[in-house]
This record gives C-alpha cells, sequence and structure tokens, in this order.
C-alpha cells in the first residue's frame, strides 16, 4: 500500500506553500485554530462558520479562528493530515474513494455544519435542454475538477445512465459569476455548481434556469468539520468550542440572514461588489446565501444540529459506487450533545435584534 500522505500529495500539494504553522498557538489569551477550505477565495459559501469571529463566538470558546481557503478538497485534506491547520472540510465525494483503498488519513468527520442536497445543475433561460437526460453530448461546465461539484455531478450522471466520461465533455470554469459567464457566452452548455455559488450569478443578473433534479437523487454530499482522530481525542475542548461557534452562527443566520450578511461583511468588505452601496452588498450576499441557510437545519426529525446520520455516509458511498462496509470510522458523534449545549433562544434573540 502506498504511503497515505505520498498518496494525498500526489492529488495537488502545491496549493500550500506559506501555509504551515504550528498545531496550536497560544496567544494573548485565545487558541489559534485554523480550517481549510477547497475553495479559492472567501466567500459566502461558508458563512456560518466564518461570521463566528465577528458575533464574538469563537472569541467566547477561548478561540481565534482563521479560515484558509486553499483551492481544492485534496489541498485541505493534505493541510489537516500535514498538522498545517487543525480543521479541514470533509466531503464525502473527496474521502469516500481514498477510504475505499485505505489510503485516506485517519481524519474523523464529527460535525455537520450543512446538509443535502446543494448541488444542481443550471442552463440559461433560453436553452433547449430540459434535464440531465438531455446533457448527454453536452460541454458541462464545474468550478474546478477538485471541487465536490465534479465528483457529485458525475455520480448523478453515472445514476441515471450517462457515462461521466465519455457521454458529456467537464470543462473547469472557474468560481461565481466567472462561471456563470462561461455559461452565457456558451463556453458550456450547462453549468454543474451549488447552491451559493447559483446565487451570485443570479444576484449579477444572469438569467439560469435549474434542471430538475433527478428523482433518485437521495440525501447525500453533506458537508463537515472534520479533525484528525488523534487531534479531536486529545483537544476535545478545542474541538467543541470550534463547532458550537459554527452552530451558534448557524442559529443566528436562520433567526435573521440578513444581520448575518451584515456580520460577513464587515469581516470581509473586500467581498462586496466594486462600488455598491451597503444595501446592495448584504443583497448581494443574501442572493449567495439564501439556499445555503436552510441546509444548516437537520432535515432528520428529533436530531440535532450538526450529527451526522450514518445512514447518510452509506447512501455516499453507493452513490459513489464504492464497496464500503463500515462508515463509522469516517464518523465521530460523540461531542455533538456538549457542542449543542448553548442557550439558542439568547442566538435568536441577539439576532433579531441586530441593528443592520
Amino acid at each position: 500500500m502506498a504511503n497515505r500522505r505520498d498518496v494525498v500529495k500526489g492529488l495537488g500539494a502545491a496549493a500550500l506553500a506559506g501555509v504551515a504553522m504550528p498545531n496550536i498557538v497560544r496567544a494573548q489569551g485565545l487558541t489559534k485554530i485554523s480550517m481549510a477550505f477547497g475553495i479559492k477565495s472567501i466567500n459566502p459559501i461558508i458563512i456560518n462558520i466564518l461570521i463566528g469571529s465577528g458575533l464574538g463566538y469563537y472569541k467566547e470558546e477561548g478561540l481565534d479562528f482563521t479560515a484558509r481557503p486553499l483551492g481544492t478538497n485534496s489541498n485541505a485534506q493534505i493541510a489537516v493530515d500535514k498538522g498545517d491547520t487543525q480543521f479541514a472540510v470533509g466531503t464525502p465525494s473527496f474521502q469516500m474513494p481514498l477510504f475505499a483503498k485505505n489510503e485516506l488519513p485517519k481524519i474523523v468527520n464529527y460535525y455537520e455544519y450543512t446538509y443535502p442536497y446543494k448541488w444542481d445543475v443550471a442552463v440559461m433561460g433560453n436553452s433547449p435542454l430540459q434535464n440531465y437526460e438531455s446533457l448527454k453530448g453536452k460541454k458541462i461546465g464545474v468550478s474546478d475538477m477538485g471541487t465536490t461539484d465534479y465528483p457529485v455531478t458525475r455520480a448523478v450522471l453515472k445514476n441515471i445512465g450517462i457515462d461521466p466520461d465519455k457521454d458529456v465533455q467537464w470543462v473547469a470554469v472557474g468560481a461565481g459569476v466567472s462561471a456563470g459567464v462561461a455559461l452565457q457566452r456558451g463556453v458550456i452548455d450547462a453549468l454543474a455548481y451549488f447552491d451559493t455559488g447559483f446565487g451570485q450569478i443570479e444576484a449579477a443578473n444572469i438569467d439560469i434556469r435549474i434542471l430538475p433534479r433527478p428523482k433518485d437523487v437521495p440525501l447525500i454530499g453533506g458537508l463537515f468539520l472534520s479533525a484528525m482522530d488523534n487531534y479531536i481525542k486529545e483537544n476535545r475542548k478545542i474541538c467543541v468550542g470550534f463547532a458550537r461557534g459554527v452552530a451558534k452562527s448557524s442559529e443566528f443566520l436562520l433567526a435573521n440572514p440578513r444581520a448575518g450578511a451584515k456580520v460577513f461583511l464587515d469581516l470581509y468588505p473586500e467581498t462586496a461588489p466594486r462600488g455598491a452601496s451597503q444595501e446592495e452588498a448584504i443583497k448581494s450576499v443574501l442572493f449567495a446565501a439564501q439556499r445555503r441557510i436552510p441546509l444548516y437545519r437537520p432535515p432528520y426529525p428529533n436530531t440535532k444540529m450538526g450529527f451526522i446520520r450514518e445512514e447518510e455516509l452509506k447512501l455516499d458511498a453507493q452513490f459513489l459506487g464504492l464497496d464500503i462496509k463500515d462508515v463509522k470510522p469516517l464518523m465521530n458523534n460523540g461531542l455533538i450533545d456538549e457542542i449543542n449545549d448553548f442557550d439558542r433562544s439568547k442566538i435568536v434573540d441577539q439576532a433579531k435584534s441586530y441593528k443592520v
């Protein structure tokens, strides 16, 4: 068997230059932590993780948080495996193929911060394409071959009888508005993307239409807070505190999305459209985030925020065509009760009274 780090390094380690840091650094009474993401720049796709800094939720847990967009899921995986970041986005579509070959580092998903399902395929409003079946022989754009929209859409097509290698052509078109422009200009026939990305495109007044999802698309594709297994065991308080900050931020956004957008812009003013007023900038964030926010709450009855459903991961494996009999090594629900030990009504009241 190949060395597990060599396997993951081969997936694209170049973007990690300059990222390294001590595993845990304490400064001014706060523990510095960071999380690696498979995106190229800060954007509202991870708003419920980012605004915890602006709302003081991480500081309340004794933490100083930094987001590290590293471009691809493989780079995020490398960062947490090497100890350059403490956390990374957990994506089953990336983890499971490696796990099935016993090549995945001992990384564990311990909090589900976005529940399924968030991916779709869009065409221009006047396109003759009406369903996924009509994509055969077409050019399909994705933001990047290293992001989750690519493997998930491949799996969806395969499950309806379209060979993702022979029947369609894949084109990397970049993220956000640039992806919409590629569709608008006819560089691609369709765009496989995710909820917040489509929101950014619509905010740019590009007329897109979402194709109806195939009937057999199951609840798969959740996104997780993940860390190395030994890190979770040795730093339980930090892991709980970080996830609790995310849970509080999620509740805040569910109660008042507009206020959450304002907090995001206060933290990252450079993400506002050039020349936009505050009102226009807030609307742009809401356009991007509005489809994602409802997915913070579990779609399963009587389920606490962040709980990982074993059956969901099994479906992910099945949908990807992988023979994984036991998904338990990929998940840990042991911190969920402690993560959810906070006053939700206080967070909701804070959100509703927040001045925008």
